[in-house]
């Protein structure tokens, strides 16, 4: 049987981000190379046969990204995103996260099948500044690489661009059996892709690069690390690779041509692997790739790129030579048959800059938008209207839950589509349907992962209800939370700048 090899990036050509009118290309940043910075493993406090115990820390630092002065940063147990973070499927997880920044924020743990909404972590947990909350939840999904970012709406596009993102991992026994490397650090690395602009004396500056379609840098910034480089000594290499950017999409491919597998999408292995020599990933998005670098020699080097920018260069050291053979099935076609009597519930996205909503509104935090019994299967169908200036691709994303692709326009999803998902992009004039189950009652999020989208209020609330225990949720308000902001940041409240309030502002509307 002849394997495929796909050498395209799948989406519509015209609603690249190159297109945008306020694109920022990347550029080869001139400073020196410098070995990629791979997160430390978060130690458990305690772990025992069935319980493991973290503590998990919003901190404010300094990061040294570029010669000079040190980057003010933000992350999670450290200076810049994160230590990772490892979750044993069938454990209960016990978590205090404490928040030692400035100013309030929330942990979402996005990928993770929890209750909603106050231990998946959106804009209605918050922890203020000094005081920690206590969760807990027993991790039960497919092995898996998420993550955990802030969610405080409005800013959580900029809580992210200070740091706050860090690779979270599922492990389980089925993909512990699999031929894949998993020495991490060795020949198992998470690759968190962002981008970032550099202003006086090497800081970031959110608000000068602010933009409503998303902001983007012209360094590309790679676990931390400007000008990464990796040292291979192995012949085969696992990439855990992260879109965290607030908008950039990467288009990925090897600078020689070099093919690689795909393994394993969100929600975890795929059910088999699909091969590559050119692959886009949008924002939220996780793909593992098994890079195999049997034709190389001591001294090579080869270059991971997106568009004519490397952004991982692999050194290739003496290696022994592994014989070690991907099968062509890696796990079984996961099956969720659709619930009987259930209506196809629609779900559009629309508009750009500041126009974005879900079904012609914005995002209002009090408000549920939509309600689905626990437990049942429904078909989601998600339409991207927005023709704007050729329009733009919108990354769906749902909070709490993992889904399955049906269908784009009624044909067959991408060839790397066949997996559990969190997050989909969707084509300008393009309906994705989706398989969507919750596992859990609970309110959740459903957005554009474009964070600055999410933010300016294309995302809505759906509640998955358990008719024989009914339950009720003190949501969050806005008020309350943006005061809190002007209290931390001391300013006034009508003095307060939140990146999301200009979209509301603008259209006339109060958040």
């Amino acid at each position: 049987m002849t394997k495929q090899v796909y050498d395209d990036y799948f989406f519509d050509e015209p609603a690249w981000n190159t297109h945008d009118g306020g694109y920022v290309p990347l550029e080869e940043s001139t400073a020196p190379q410098q070995k990629l910075r791979v997160p430390a493993i978060l130690e458990p406090d305690k772990e025992t046969d069935t319980d493991m115990y973290y503590t998990v820390i919003a901190e404010e630092g300094e990061t040294q990204l570029l010669p000079g002065p040190k980057t003010k940063t933000w992350g999670y147990n450290g200076a810049l995103l994160g230590k990772t973070i490892v979750f044993k499927r069938g454990k209960k997880i016990h978590i205090t996260l404490k928040n030692d920044l400035h100013e309030l924020t929330t942990f979402h743990w996005h990928g993770l099948n929890v209750p909603g909404p106050y231990i998946d972590g959106g804009c209605h947990a918050p922890v203020y500044p000094g005081e920690s909350s206590d969760i807990e939840f027993v991790c039960d999904q497919p092995a898996a690489t998420l993550w955990l970012h802030a969610h405080p709406c409005p800013s959580t596009a900029q809580q992210v661009w200070h740091g706050l993102a860090t690779p979270v991992v599922v492990t389980d026994d089925v993909e512990a059996k699999l031929p894949l490397p998993r020495n991490y650090g060795v020949d198992d690395f998470p690759i968190v892709l962002q981008d970032r602009n550099f202003h006086e004396d090497n800081q970031w500056n959110y608000q000068a690069d602010y933009d409503p379609d998303g902001v983007q840098g012209k360094t590309a910034m790679i676990n931390g690390t400007i000008n990464p480089y990796i040292d291979v000594t192995t012949q085969r290499v696992r990439l855990r690779v992260l879109d965290g950017a607030n908008r950039r999409e990467f288009r990925l491919h090897f600078n020689d041509g070099l093919e690689f597998a795909q393994v394993a999408s969100d929600g975890g292995i795929m059910p088999k692997p699909v091969y590559f020599k050119k692959v886009m990933i949008t924002c939220a998005e996780r793909d593992e790739f098994i890079v195999n670098f049997e034709g190389y020699h001591d001294g090579d080097e080869v270059a991971l790129m997106s568009d004519d920018v490397p952004l991982v260069r692999f050194r290739i050291h003496s290696f022994a030579k592994d014989d070690t053979k991907l099968s062509e099935r890696l796990i079984d076609d996961p099956e969720l048959p659709v619930t009987p009597g259930t209506d196809v519930r629609h779900v559009v996205m629309s508009g750009m800059d500041e126009e974005v909503a879900i079904d012609g509104k914005k995002f209002e935090m009090q408000r549920i938008d939509a309600r689905q019994k626990v437990g049942d299967v429904v078909v989601w169908d998600i339409t991207n209207t927005n023709d704007m200036v050729g329009g733009m691709i919108h990354p769906f994303h749902i909070h709490g839950t993992q889904f399955l692709v049906v269908s784009r326009n009624g044909h067959a999803p991408y060839a790397n589509e066949h997996g559990w998902k969190d997050t989909v992009s969707v084509n300008p004039d393009e309906h994705v349907q989706i398989k969507v189950r919750f596992e859990y009652t609970g309110v959740y999020m459903y957005h554009c992962h474009i964070i600055e989208h999410e933010d300016g209020g294309m995302m809505a609330q759906i509640e998955s209800f358990d008719p024989e225990h009914p339950k009720t949720y003190k949501l969050m308000d806005m008020d309350t939370l943006m005061n809190a902001f002007a209290k931390e940041n001391n300013v006034d409240p009508k003095d307060l700048w939140l990146g999301g309030m200009e979209s509301y502002d603008k259209m006339g509307m109060k958040m």
